[in-house]
């Protein structure tokens, strides 16, 4: 709305301030008389030049006041400044001439003309607007007034980008009701620039009619992450072609004072295109880093079948039908498609929109798009022949328009632990761990340290100063080859085809059904490399279940029980076995505050030692420290900020384990025992496995509070249907707490949780003494129970009596076990 300009000076004056207008936006309205000029009521004026004025970049200030002139331009011209744009001047002096003209006042009233007329049009077309309307050349469109199934609402975020795949640029906006710039629920339009291109009130109906189209053809949902509801949308694929169509027609016959030269894919493309080639057949090349899974998706053909320049017979279902057509591979990362020219357009446009991931590939599923990007371009080769075959994949578990199929039911993954307790194994450490006296014990059939001094001291000493971690029992693997990230995904729950060289992320394997095989963290190595983390005593059945999926012997989706998993031709290597020679690897922890310090003071050239002071968390990088070479990460088990994981050949832990604790004990570093590993992780708020998941409680991945490390947008991986039937019906989560008072009985795992009522809400999963002393743990309780602050009461190691049963009478003298209060606390510290 326009501003009142006098009512802003009194208010300006009642408190004996300066008004400052700033009217960059609607300068050549002001010059035209269609909006109040604020000259003769502000101290001050700035505008810009380049917005409605309609000239060159660039900007003015104005005052009437000779005392404040003067400020500015020694402000604005401090004698350090570089030479005049004498060009800019006379594109000024151009500018401000014709804004004194007939045809520019016109201009600027035709301006507020149309924007009224887009306001009113998309107001009868059901939208509501944002501020009560305008009178202005801009309007807000409150995209509110589209809900999705499951009642979220269209955001401004979400409408922009898509509004701009169908040609139409707008910006999204804050508007009343929104709590954050980063979530908008509007977007601004602006009436200027088409308003130069000559549209009159018809045409701007036109436009307004695209816009209300694209948006009410566009379905809004909510995709989960940990802290907040992130609002998205998929849009109609038949509505987005024809629109953009309409966006082109429209801009074709509005006005213009040059001849436009014409960019074709990926900037602008239509369905309306000149198909490629001028044969009965048309190519087009596909490629990018996640070709391979995003074909998975889009074709019905069993892509990692092809070796290169083999072809085969495939399928494309597109909302407007299905295209038979011949894929050929061309390299691991690049692959042809040819079909029937007749058909090019729409299979270009298809699978163009699948790659930018706003149409819909399920009406039931939402969450699912394909992975990408992918480039899909016009090919320079001839197209293959039309190919012989069955053009369906029968053992993919997924792909846009897949049959129901059939085929011999595979098993289920089964694995049971050694009944008889074998010798207890031994890490490369063992010896030097009997030289610092600590105190061994069993943990996941290896002899491991609990503590060297005591588990209080060493809890302190990492979040202090620095703590070396023994943890070479753990497992780890390699995934290699073109489709390392393919299998991954398929048994992943994370997106590891996100992953950048140097990136790493936690996830899970699951089995069909949702259950946690285990929890474990992945790091690109390379283009075709991936290390993969497991826990120590879920070693050997990790590696039988990953060995199993790839060589298709095991279950894999409940609603294909043939299936395979993707990417079967992944090389997978074991590298704790010693046939892996100099590849092997272990994995030494160096956790707290001083630890890159010490890390640092190991010898390392210059390039190694920026490399690591730039490592963020979560990433890695290859390096050579103190003459040892090394897989560096930022990564860690214990909720420091600054920690790092060593993955080092086992012949040199014990060189690279003696080194660190020979200079970093002068900083602090202490070596550190499983008591205060598991103490760190608890007082942090992280899962172990057989706790906060799996185990007798068999938690899942959203039950233990980690619900965001499942991409349920991955239209398949192991467990994902079940995983979200599993979430739509929880009721509990896993959360932190600290007990109100000290010096009391530990809390262990099975331990009845309370409310104020006395009615049973959970049970305890893992307690220790956190740096404070308090006892600080993870119990699973009801969601209703699980905010900060929340009051409940633990009964330590004492079974519940049932419902409604009463205590015995109690006597002078008698005792009564009284349960101990606990707080709520946020799910991950500050530490």
């Amino acid at each position: 709305w326009s501003a009142d300009w006098a009512r802003f000076r009194a208010i300006a004056d009642s408190v004996g301030a300066y008004l400052f207008a700033d009217i960059a936006h609607v300068a050549g309205m002001v010059v035209a008389g269609a909006y109040p000029s604020p000259i003769g009521h502000a101290h001050i004026v700035t505008t810009t030049t380049h917005k409605s004025l309609n000239g060159p970049r660039g900007a003015v200030i104005i005052t009437a006041d000779y005392a404040l002139a003067r400020k500015i331009d020694r402000a604005v011209f401090p004698g350090e400044q570089g030479g005049p744009h004498i060009n800019t001047i006379a594109a000024l002096a151009l500018t401000f001439k014709l804004a004194q003209t007939k045809r520019f006042s016109v201009l600027q009233h035709q301006v507020i003309k149309n924007c009224e007329t887009l306001t009113k049009r998309l107001e009868e077309r059901g939208f509501a607007i944002a501020f009560g309307g305008t009178d202005t050349h801009l309007m807000n469109l409150d995209c509110r007034s589209i809900t999705g199934p499951d009642g979220t609402t269209l955001s401004g975020d979400m409408a922009a980008r898509i509004l701009d795949l169908a040609g139409i640029v707008v910006n999204r906006n804050t508007i009343p009701g929104d709590r954050s710039a980063l979530d908008p629920s509007g977007i601004r339009m602006g009436t200027s620039w088409i308003t130069q291109r000559g549209f009159s009130e018809k045409e701007t109906i036109t436009l307004a009619d695209i816009i209300a189209d694209v948006l009410m053809a566009t379905t809004p949902y909510a995709l989960k992450s940990r802290k907040r509801r992130n609002r998205r949308a998929k849009v109609d694929f038949k509505t987005m072609e024809e629109a953009k169509l309409r966006v082109c027609a429209l801009a074709e016959s509005a006005g213009i004072d040059f001849d436009p030269t014409v960019h074709g894919y990926p900037h602008f493309y239509y369905m309306g295109d000149e198909p490629p080639g001028k044969g009965p057949r048309a190519a087009f090349d596909i490629g990018g880093e996640r070709v391979r899974e995003f074909l998975n998706t889009a074709v019905s053909s069993d892509v990692e079948a092809l070796d290169h320049d083999q072809s085969q017979a495939t399928r494309i279902s597109t909302p407007q039908g299905e295209i038979e057509g011949t894929l050929t591979c061309k390299s691991p990362s690049e692959f042809q498609l040819s079909v029937k020219s007749s058909e090019a357009n729409l299979a270009a446009a298809w699978l163009r929109a699948l790659s930018d991931g706003f149409v819909s590939i399920n009406e039931d599923d939402l969450l699912a798009k394909p992975p990408g990007p992918a480039w899909v371009r016009e090919s320079n080769e001839p197209p293959a022949k039309s190919t012989k075959g069955d053009p369906v994949g029968n053992e993919k578990p997924f792909y846009i328009g897949i049959s129901e199929g059939s085929g011999k039911p595979l098993p289920g993954f089964t694995w049971e632990e050694p009944t008889e307790p074998g010798e207890l194994k031994r890490t490369t450490l063992h010896a030097i761990h009997l030289e610092l006296g600590a105190k061994m014990a069993p943990f996941a059939g290896w002899d491991m340290p609990l503590w060297y001094s005591s588990v209080r001291e060493e809890h302190q000493a990492v979040r202090t100063a620095a703590g070396l971690f023994d943890v070479s029992h753990m497992g780890i693997y390699q995934a290699e080859g073109p489709d390392a990230a393919v299998f991954l995904d398929s048994v992943c729950g994370n997106d590891i085809g996100y992953l950048k060289i140097g990136q790493s992320v936690y996830t899970h394997f699951l089995d069909p059904d949702a259950n946690v095989i285990d929890d474990l963290i992945v790091y690109r190595r390379g283009e075709e490399e991936y290390l993969i983390v497991v826990n120590a005593s879920n070693d050997d059945k990790d590696w039988a279940h990953l060995c199993a999926v790839r060589d298709g012997e095991v279950l894999v989706d409940q609603k294909r029980p043939w299936a395979r998993a993707f990417g079967r031709n992944v090389v997978l290597r074991n590298l704790r076995d010693p046939v892996e020679g100099k590849d092997m690897l272990v994995d030494i922890a160096l956790q707290g505050p001083s630890s890159r310090d010490i890390l640092l003071a190991l010898k390392c050239d210059d390039v190694t030692y920026k490399r690591i002071q730039k490592l963020d968390r979560a990433e890695l990088c290859e390096a050579m420290l103190g003459g040892v070479d090394l897989v560096v990460s930022r990564t860690g088990y214990t909720g420091e900020k600054m920690a790092f994981e060593l993955f080092v050949h086992p012949y040199k832990a014990t060189v690279l384990w003696k080194a660190l604790l020979d200079i970093g004990g002068p900083m602090g570093l202490k070596p550190i025992g499983l008591g205060a590993r598991d103490s760190l992780r608890i007082e942090a708020g992280l899962p172990l496995y057989g706790h906060e998941m799996g185990g007798e409680l068999t938690l899942g991945v959203g039950e233990a509070g980690f619900r965001s490390y499942v991409k349920t947008y991955k239209p398949w991986f192991i467990g994902r249907e079940s995983f979200l039937e599993r979430e739509a019906e929880r009721d509990s989560v896993v959360v932190r707490f600290r007990c109100d008072v000290k010096g009391i009985p530990m809390v262990h795992l099975g331990d009845p949780v309370l409310d104020k009522r006395g009615l049973t809400i959970g049970v305890v999963t893992s307690c220790a003494a956190d740096r404070m002393n308090y006892l600080t743990g993870q119990a699973y309780i009801y969601k209703k129970y699980a905010e900060e602050g929340t009051p409940f009461f633990i009964f330590q190691g004492t079974p519940m009596k049932a419902d409604g049963e009463t205590r015995p009478d109690l006597k002078p003298g008698d005792r009564i076990f009284i349960p101990t209060a606990a707080t709520v606390l946020r799910r991950f510290p500050k530490l």
